[in-house]
């Protein structure tokens, strides 16, 4: 566990959170006490915007034909 104070943890805040991405846990200090630990997430929950799309399918003609057929059955085009 490292720890850093306010103002250095401020200047570099970006090569601070890679070293937690690693795992690494941080203390933040003000005037010497400290005030935050930064730690890295412990849940294995991917987010909604890496997991795989969901795929609608069904049995017989694709929803596209179908709505191609029945603006056809319709005059539509």
């Amino acid at each position: 566990m490292k720890s850093v104070s306010f103002t250095e943890f401020r200047k570099n805040a970006s090569e601070l959170f890679s070293k937690v991405e690693q795992g690494e846990t941080l203390v933040v200090l003000r005037h010497g006490r400290p005030i935050a630990e930064v730690s890295p997430v412990k849940s294995s929950h991917t987010p909604a915007w890496k997991q795989a799309a969901l795929r609608l399918t069904t049995r017989g003609a694709g929803l596209s034909e179908a709505i191609l057929g029945e603006r056809f059955d319709e005059d539509l085009f």
